[in-house]
């Protein structure tokens, strides 16, 4: 059977495999049977999970169907609705369920439609557990009992409310403070303009009507356009962009301009420091944070682990290293502290509170010098191993020698969408943008040409090709 998880859970078109019913079904009893086993008999009476969705439209019969695999595998289930990922992320380790499901596609078009998984202790499931599940999927003998869902509907969205505002530092207030919302018609649609209302925020809020057909659509993390010119245009302290789910954010400051990820972790890291809690002075970024940001960190003490591309494994690290702040480019920033995955209302609100902290605008803020950047997608139908593709090793070696060491070059394929990425930076403008048009280019002529076999994936030099 194909690799069924990639870098964030499942994912996929909404319909199409592996979202039939009946194999949703088997996914929600082969994800009960591994958190069952990994409970080996230390529950007392009925396993409980907790399930929350965005507002996709596929939503509920995905559920449906998965609340009829969990049954099966003899779970309780707790339906908390539309709410955002970190939300259950927190609610399945304080409510003492056992497994935590969201039905969500973060930051795909409505069209598309994901299943992510969540232990007892709030972190996604582990490598092994996920193969565990993958192994039982591909047997031919894996059958689902019949079972009737015993499903209880709760709205904890007061509490999950009350704790994001307990991250804040005491008396702090945004009272009269003008910000742009951007809930990319998705799980924060309803939370975020609260929460921020409740700091006493004058907010302007956008893409907050959910219709099931809209989440992400000209909206959200990936679509910022419209609330940095927003932002701008109603004279904003910032704005702030969420995606489909709420697990990650971008923030623009009030001349429009954006504030990814890697300007989020130049504010909140040395914030952290200041107040000795920046644990082990270091922090986790991912392969894809620029260059310049590390060169700013390193100038102010602070240390770099550097991972591969996923949440999940910025987590991993910071746990392994004991580390509190970790986060990617693309806005998934993990604030240990307070939660053990990223969370967009959080970092939204501990980025905010920092910045505000000396009274300067955000424009103040997130000043390192940035090294000129290309990232490029390229839709794919199908992930031959780089490496196989005759040629390309030795062209990405070839941009390198014309670089002159000053820079990197990092391709690799989407684990989420059918995408090759690729990320070129270096000192000259001009020549980041030759050399990525140049690997596209390359690409789209010689890749059905790879040869057979081998992993997908590689490394080598100062570039690095990922094949999966």
């Amino acid at each position: 059977m194909k690799k069924l998880f990639g870098t964030d859970g499942i994912r996929g078109l909404a319909g199409k495999h592996p979202f039939e019913t009946d194999f949703v079904k088997k996914i929600g009893f082969a994800a009960a049977r591994v958190a069952v086993a990994r409970l080996n008999g230390s529950r007392k009476g009925k396993p409980s999970v907790i399930i929350g969705m965005d507002s996709r439209g596929s939503g509920p019969s995905i559920k449906a169907a998965l609340s009829e695999g969990l049954a099966a595998g003899g779970f309780e289930i707790l339906d908390l609705g539309l709410v955002p990922t970190p939300a259950v992320s927190y609610l399945v380790k304080r409510e003492g369920a056992d497994l935590g499901v969201v039905i969500s596609a973060s930051h795909n078009p409505p069209e598309f439609n994901g299943i992510k998984f969540f232990s007892a202790d709030g972190l996604k499931l582990s490598d092994p557990e996920e193969a565990s599940v993958e192994g039982l999927l591909a047997s031919p003998d894996f059958k689902v009992p019949a079972a009737v869902p015993g499903v209880r509907r709760a709205d904890f969205s007061g509490d999950y409310e009350e704790y994001l505002l307990s991250t804040l530092p005491d008396g702090f207030t945004l009272e009269g403070v003008k910000i742009v919302l951007d809930c990319a018609n998705g799980a924060a649609s309803e939370l975020a303009p609260r929460v921020f209302k409740k700091l006493g925020a004058e907010i302007k809020v956008m893409g907050a009507s959910p219709d099931g057909t809209n989440i992400n659509v000209g909206c959200g993390a990936l679509e910022t356009g419209p609330m940095r010119a927003e932002t701008a245009a109603w004279g904003a302290w910032c704005g702030v962009s969420f995606d489909g789910d709420a697990d990650r954010c971008m923030l623009s400051d009030e001349k429009g301009r954006l504030l990814d990820g890697d300007d989020i972790i130049s504010i909140a890291a040395p914030h952290l420091k200041s107040g000795g809690r920046l644990k082990n002075s270091r922090v986790v970024l991912t392969l894809m944070s620029n260059c310049g940001l590390i060169k700013h960190l390193h100038s102010m003490g602070i240390g770099v682990t550097q991972v591969a591309v996923g949440d999940k494994n910025v987590t991993e690290a910071i746990e392994k290293e004991d580390l509190s702040l970790g986060g990617e480019s693309s806005g998934h920033t993990i604030f240990r502290e307070f939660a053990p995955t990223g969370d967009g209302l959080l970092t939204a609100l501990q980025v905010i509170s920092a910045a505000r902290e000396d009274g300067r605008p955000m424009s103040a803020h997130a000043s390192w010098k940035r090294f000129p950047q290309e990232v490029r997608s390229l839709k794919v139908e199908s992930k031959p191993a780089l490496e196989k593709i005759p040629g390309f090793q030795e062209m990405i070696e070839e941009w390198e020698r014309r670089m002159g060491g000053e820079g990197r070059i990092f391709v690799r394929y989407s684990g989420t969408e059918p995408l090759l990425r690729v990320l070129v930076e270096g000192e000259s403008d001009g020549l980041v943008k030759e050399i990525a048009d140049g690997i596209i280019d390359f690409y789209g002529r010689n890749s059905g040409r790879a040869s057979a076999g081998g992993a997908q994936g590689g490394a080598s030099g100062r570039h690095t090709v990922e094949g999966k």
